[in-house]
């Protein structure tokens, strides 16, 4: 009787699987993020810029009640110091503040953080624009809710991308007149931005000025401002570079040939480490120290800041030079060392006009670089750079898949260790505490450098911020009833790591588990695609936004970046940005390691990321129509994903495959590693995540099966 009553619930539940329907989840009422996401689709006018103000900001209304949050920072004698500059600045009446070093570099030391001085704002993007009665900060939706919290009400927050929301020069146009002045730091422009902002300026009769005294500067007191960096500088064996830098000033010098250039001007700072084969510590989780360097013909000349300091009898002999910088007697490729602020003279010096062949310059350089000799001298192209130290060597291939292992079973042990205290609320953690004991987890690994950026250790409705920075005041415990955002990473001799797994310690939402399902979803999506070499990341971008787009959700972020072998976390040119066209970007090629990141954001209430480090390499396809390479990604950051947050019947039969294929890969290299050492929790942790999931197809088999023995029983029963 037993055998007849559970057929009998077999032929139910077949009958409830069968005619169910994964779409059916797209019935559910979505609008209050259709009305929340709709914006105005007419193109606003000049007196709308002109009468854009702060009081725009729900904070800032007259009459407002909403309480200050506790990271806004108060800005008002800054910028009257500031104005009060102007006049003996040529009489500009407006003033541009980037976010970039004289490098360009994305990551800039704190000595440097200019834009983040006079605004408040300390998102690693975004452009200030103060003029003499208002000001405007610029940023992208990584940080519309972090910009929002920071800035007081002195500030238009202008997010960009958004419908209505003017550019910089539109915005300076509806306020100045003609014949007024704009001033710039040209050391701290893009060429590219530069000439943007001239040429929109010209057509309102306005003029970009540039000045080498930096108005920020001027104002920021000694007392204040974080010293200029002088940190320590290391030597990278071949053991990990697996390349000398003898060999990479061959190759650079090949590359100049084929473009009949007789100089290379380096000025990112991660290009100058790979170059040298140096890393450092100057900018906070990136191994760089401030630098410039020359490439000629005959010549190699590097240009380091506190260059008697910092250039020890080690680095001398690696850099095979004389103890001073000196290449005097020596015989073959020698380094000439030489100060940090003869760079740009020196760059001057290389104006030549008897010369047919031109200075290789990339667009990513400061305006004042490009500036100081004539443009016909100039070739402006993507440094080579680039390109040789995006696509990993196989030593640096082979060090950073073991890296990334290393990294994820201390992130695994980690995450089992927490998951247990805070279901048992045997120790309170909350998201500074849970963050530290992290980076005691990584610098416990071999090989570690430290961390690859600050970590996001977010709990609820910080998790909504998406570059959210763990802080006393804004700090939350981790808890049953909220969702957990974790995107951390580690910097290793052998590589760089970036992972980001999003966690729930109790029973988590319907909405929660659909979010978390989506972003999973657009994660395997891309991780399976297939695409002929030439492909761009802007290209493929759609396929890990497709699921949330079928459910009226998006993310205001790139899906991808290019990382770095012991350098930075963020590197081009492998981009993955819906739509996005940069000269950094270039497409994708085997032996790059980049990110796969979607991600869905609920405004007070949690968010989403899951990121995983891949690496490009060839597919394996029947045919090669057009005679060309076919690539595909590769997984290497190896840490299970949150099964109980997964809603398995919107999966189809290819996302999870890989997904079963993905957790069996977890369990065979790092579980082998776990148990070598003896960390039996972490291992159970993982095994308890990686138990292999049924496809829709196989399940539907098997109830079949099960369905037909039910019959045949109960036909002998009757």
């Amino acid at each position: 009787m037993k055998i007849l009553e559970a057929c009998f619930l077999v032929i139910v539940i077949t009958a409830a699987t069968v005619n169910s329907s994964p779409i059916a989840d797209h019935d559910l009422s979505n609008e209050k993020n259709v009305h929340r996401n709709h914006h105005r689709t007419r193109r606003a006018t000049e007196n709308e810029y002109r009468r854009m103000s702060p009081s725009d900001r729900p904070k800032c209304k007259s009459g407002s009640t909403m309480p200050r949050p506790p990271n806004e920072v108060n800005t008002t004698s800054r910028l009257q110091k500031l104005r009060a500059l102007f006049p003996a600045y040529d009489g500009i009446k407006a003033y541009y503040i980037p976010t970039e070093d004289a490098h360009q570099s994305e990551y800039v030391a704190a000595h440097d953080e200019r834009r983040v001085y006079i605004s408040g704002f300390s998102g690693s993007a975004g452009t200030a624009v103060v003029t003499e009665d208002k000001a405007a900060l610029w940023t992208d939706g990584r940080y519309f809710l972090q910009a929002e919290a920071e800035l007081d009400c002195n500030w238009i927050l202008m997010k960009q991308g958004e419908t209505g929301v003017p550019s910089s020069t539109e915005w300076l146009g509806s306020l100045l007149s003609a014949g007024d002045k704009v001033g710039a730091n040209p050391t701290l422009m893009p060429i590219d931005s530069w000439q943007v902002i001239e040429n929109r300026m010209k057509d309102k009769s306005i003029s970009l000025i540039g000045n080498s005294t930096d108005l920020v500067d001027e104002i920021w007191p000694d007392s204040e401002r974080p010293a200029f960096p002088n940190g320590d500088i290391i030597i990278l064996n071949t053991t990990f570079s697996g390349k000398s830098w003898k060999d990479k000033v061959t190759e650079l010098r090949k590359k100049m040939a084929d473009k009949n250039t007789r100089a290379l001007f380096v000025t990112a700072l991660d290009e100058t480490a790979w170059l040298f084969n140096l890393r450092g510590s100057d900018i906070a989780y990136n191994p760089f120290f401030i630098s410039y360097a020359i490439v000629e013909e005959n010549n190699v000349r590097f240009y380091l800041s506190n260059k008697t300091g910092r250039l020890t009898p080690k680095i001398a002999v690696h850099l095979s030079t004389g103890t001073t910088g000196d290449c005097s007697g020596k015989t073959g490729i020698c380094v000439q060392v030489k100060p940090y602020e003869d760079a740009l003279s020196d760059m001057k010096n290389l104006n030549d006009t008897s010369s047919t062949k031109k200075v290789w310059i990339s667009p990513a350089s400061s305006y004042a670089v490009y500036s100081s000799i004539p443009a016909s001298q100039v070739l402006k192209e993507r440094s080579p750079i680039q390109l040789l130290k995006a696509v990993k060597n196989q030593v640096e291939r082979d060090g950073y898949e073991r890296c990334q292992i290393r990294d994820s079973a201390a992130l695994i042990e980690f995450l089992a260790m927490l998951e247990k205290d805070v279901k048992s609320g045997s120790k309170q953690w909350n998201e500074i505490s849970a963050a530290s004991k992290l980076e005691e987890y990584r610098r416990m690994q071999q090989y570690n450098m430290g961390l690859s950026f600050n970590t996001i250790s977010a709990v609820g409705s910080n998790g909504a911020v998406i570059h959210y920075s763990p802080a006393p005041s804004t700090n939350k415990n981790l808890t049953t009833t909220e969702m957990y955002l974790l995107d951390s990473g580690g910097q290793y001799l052998d590589g760089t790591t970036d992972v980001t797994r999003t966690l729930h310690f109790g029973t988590p939402t319907e909405e929660m588990k659909q979010a978390y399902t989506r972003v999973l979803m657009g994660a395997i999506n891309l991780a399976m695609m297939i695409w002929p070499e030439g492909t761009y990341g802007r290209e493929i971008d759609s396929a890990a936004r497709a699921p949330l787009w079928s459910y009226g959700w998006n993310y205001r972020h790139g899906t991808g970046h290019g990382i770095g072998a012991f350098l930075s976390v963020h590197e081009g040119p492998p981009y993955t940005v819906y739509k996005a066209y940069s000269v950094r970007d270039g497409p994708f090629a085997a032996g790059m390691f980049l990110s796969i990141e979607p991600g869905y954001y609920e405004p007070d209430q949690f968010g989403v990321r899951l990121e995983t480090i891949v690496m490009v390499v060839k597919a394996n396809t029947p045919n090669n129509f057009g005679n060309k390479t076919y690539l595909t990604f590769k997984p290497v950051t190896l840490v299970p994903f949150e099964t109980h947050l997964i809603k398995y019947d919107l999966l189809d039969d290819k996302q999870t495959k890989w997904l079963n294929d993905y957790h069996a890969e977890c369990m065979e290299k790092v579980g082998k590693v776990l148990q070598a050492a003896g960390k039996t929790e972490a291992y159970k942790w993982m095994e308890a995540r990686v138990q292999q999931i049924s496809t829709s197809g196989q399940a539907f088999l098997t109830a079949n099966m099960l369905l037909a023995f039910c019959l045949v029983v109960i036909s002998r029963v009757l």
